[in-house]
């Protein structure tokens, strides 16, 4: 199972080289204690050099990010040499082994001891050298054959009290830290906690249950069990008795601080740790104990949880991997083969070029797809997520076109005293025996000649719909020539802002039809007699006129209002002393019509005295007004009357020529702009562009496009060995799994 580390050390490689080498996502391993718990000695066991700062307080102050690069080579037999030092070459050179730091790319540092001071260095650089903290990462990568491909991170321990320059909340902070690392969900968390301290109030394990509360991805580490009171020991708390932990607990010894003040080396430390448990009277003793001590068990640990993520993610990864193989190879098949061509090969090409260009207009338009080319549309799912090419415009027809038409009323802008003015204007002199029918044609011409607006802006919005689906034709080849794009593209404009202008005309015109004759024969058209009816309807209690009949322009009548009867009321007769003989122009008051204008304001009896001498009241006339109107004086019965006939021909002529108008308008658009174009794109483009004068020009290559063929064919030979190492990896997994 081991030989799957350098195999997939090789994949990091590659992928690395195509710029995705966070695509294989191993785990972090956060390693999180309290402060002076033995942490950073858990670290560097794993990693098997001394390279961590030390002192007292706190030590790490900034989260360093440590990435282990595998460089052994396969069929190597260096990490089984047990003889083999790990500081120096065959030569006893130093090398063997490196770091780089991310603030230093340019240095390799093959001196530990030179690492340790380096991040010293660039700790107190940005917090200070009083013991102040901060959040941003130190980014650290070891170069050794002698370590798994992984990524740790080595936290400041948890604190409670601040010292130096640290400020009060320190505690705060160093969780929010903490927390930041572990709470991503692809992190093993190593809660370290040492053997001398009670378990149960763990500062890392009870941050680790903050944001694992099942103990999936956590490992309790117990540190320090040699410096446990004589006759005591961890055995409950490996056995998971004390405080459960899905994933166990492993127990580590780690270097005193007399030996690391001798420097004494990573593996004679973890020689003395093998000796510790093996003469111990009870880790040696209990078969279930003897695997849960070690270092060595805790980097096994580690190193099955790493097989099990990279048998996990390699599925996914050939997935992505075979994805990024055909991206790059369309990319290639765009770009096409190297080399000059013949002005004839040339022609043939461009042909190509523009005939593809036109058939993929025409496809995407009547909803045959077509060959997708640039970056936007070139989506395999897209008809799948989204209205795509002709179904676009078809929704512009009816779901936005249509459906706002539908939504306008005949009387939108025009308001009850307007009607009434209009009326009113239309018969002149005197009152009309009928309904003007010069009052319905004013209002409703004004009405229809609303409908051209929403008619061009449809036209607007098509126009802008086949711009869309232009840039959506264009095929993958036609990026490597960019003057033939810029080219084609003025001229698809062009075509179809040819065609804009006389679509724009037709729909004006279809306005301007319907203005230039109302049909009141139409046989959708309420008519005369219906609305006569309706106005019957609406006030039964209105008595019809004496003798009168309200006419409308189609012969229909309507009975006259009780407001004529008020007007005829100055002509009844009246008789005296019971009846007999009429008395023309008399009111019923007695008085003459002469007498009901020359009165003014007086009474009967005014008048009667002033017959007997006294001089009669002079009338005045008030000034006309400038600007006259009708908002102070309510209708009357029959303006009342006069207003709904006239609104109810005006609803339902406009509801006539609303149903043809947008009928009409997508026809028109249709005929003089979408069908036109498409019809016409091949021809245009042929006779615009295929010259034989200007066929080299067009077909020149873009500067760029042998520097992007290299990149393109790199990448696939890259990706190609990439998904040879995975197929590697997962037949070397699953024999694995049979043996």
């Amino acid at each position: 199972m081991d030989q799957l580390i350098p195999i997939v050390s090789k994949l990091q490689d590659v992928l690395g080289a195509v710029g995705q080498n966070t695509q294989l996502d191993l785990p972090q391993i956060v390693v999180v204690g309290g402060q002076s718990s033995g942490k950073s000695s858990v670290l560097e066991g794993i990693v098997g050099r001394s390279f961590l700062p030390r002192g007292t307080g706190i030590v790490t102050r900034r989260p360093l990010i440590l990435t282990l690069v595998n460089t052994r080579t396969p069929g190597s037999e260096q990490l089984e040499d047990e003889n083999h030092d790990p500081n120096s070459n065959e030569n006893g050179e130093e090398g063997v082994e490196w770091g780089e730091f991310v603030h230093a790319p340019s240095r390799k540092f093959h001196s530990f001891q030179q690492i340790r001071q380096e991040i010293v260095r660039e700790t107190d650089r940005l917090t200070g050298s009083n013991k102040g903290i901060s959040n941003d990462p130190i980014s650290l990568k070891i170069f050794s054959p002698h370590v798994l491909a992984l990524t740790l991170v080595d936290l400041p321990g948890i604190t409670k009290v601040p010292v130096g320059d640290q400020p009060d909340n320190i505690e705060e902070q160093i969780q929010e830290m903490i927390l930041e690392f572990i709470s991503n969900p692809n992190a093993i968390i190593l809660a370290v906690t040492a053997a001398n301290t009670d378990v149960a109030n763990s500062d890392a394990l009870q941050m680790a249950k903050a944001v694992d509360p099942y103990g999936n991805r956590t490992i309790g580490v117990l540190t320090k069990l040699d410096l446990m009171d004589p006759g005591t020991d961890a055995a409950d708390v490996l056995l998971n008795r004390v405080y459960p932990l899905r994933r166990g607990y492993i127990a580590t010894v780690n270097r005193g601080q007399k030996a690391i003040n001798e420097d004494l080396s990573i593996r004679m430390g973890l020689q003395k740790e093998e000796e510790f448990f093996k003469n111990h009277p009870v880790y040696s003793t209990d078969r279930n104990l003897q695997g849960k001590c070690g270092t060595k068990i805790l980097a096994k640990s580690l190193n099955n949880i790493l097989m099990l993520h990279i048998r996990d993610v390699l599925p996914d990864l050939k997935n992505r991997i075979t994805t990024m193989m055909t991206d790059v190879q369309q990319e290639l098949d765009a770009l096409g083969g190297p080399g000059q061509q013949s002005r004839n090969t040339l022609g043939g090409t461009l042909l190509g070029l523009l005939s593809k260009f036109a058939n993929n207009f025409a496809s995407i338009i009547d909803g045959k797809g077509g060959e997708l080319g640039n970056s936007e549309a070139n989506t395999k799912n897209l008809a799948l997520i989204e209205l795509f090419g002709g179904a676009r415009i078809n929704y512009i027809f009816n779901d936005i076109f249509a459906a706002s038409l539908l939504t306008a009323g005949p009387f939108d802008g025009l308001s009850d005293e307007e009607v009434r003015t209009t009326i009113t204007n239309a018969m002149g002199t005197r009152r009309a025996l009928f309904v003007p029918e010069i009052a319905f044609d004013i209002l409703i011409r004004r009405q229809i000649a609303r409908l051209e607006s929403p008619g061009i802006e449809c036209v607007d919005l098509v126009y802008e719909e086949l711009q869309r689906i232009a840039a959506q034709s264009e095929p993958k080849e036609l990026t490597r020539f960019p003057y033939l794009r810029e080219r084609l593209c003025d001229t698809v404009s062009t075509l179809l802002k040819r065609c804009m202008a006389p679509t724009q005309m037709m729909v004006e015109n279809l306005v301007k039809v319907e203005l230039a004759y109302i049909n009141t024969s139409h046989p959708d058209f309420i008519g005369g007699a219906r609305a006569v009816a309706s106005v019957t309807h609406r006030a039964p209690n209105i008595e019809p006129m004496r003798n009168q009949e309200l006419h409308v322009n189609t012969g229909s009548s309507v009975p006259a209002t009780p407001a004529s009867q008020a007007d005829s009321q100055y002509f009844n007769a009246d008789t005296e002393n019971g009846g007999g003989e009429q008395t023309p122009y008399h009111d019923n008051n007695g008085g003459g019509i002469m007498n009901f204008i020359f009165r003014g304001k007086e009474t009967p009896m005014a008048l009667s005295r002033s017959s007997t001498g006294a001089p009669p009241a002079v009338v005045h006339l008030p000034s006309v007004p400038v600007n006259m109107k009708q908002t102070d004086i309510p209708p009357s019965d029959r303006e009342l009357s006069e207003m709904h006939v006239i609104k109810s021909l005006i609803e339902s002529y406009f509801k006539v020529v609303r149903k043809t108008f947008i009928d009409m308008v997508p026809k028109t658009i249709m005929f003089f702009l979408v069908n036109h174009v498409k019809d016409a794109m091949q021809n245009e483009l042929v006779s615009e562009l295929y010259r034989e004068s200007e066929v080299e020009t067009l077909m020149k290559e873009a500067d760029d496009v042998a520097e992007r063929r290299e990149q393109s064919e790199e990448m696939r030979d890259l990706l190609g060995k990439a998904l040879e190492i995975v197929n590697e990896a997962r037949d070397f997994n699953t024999k694995s799994q049979v043996e």
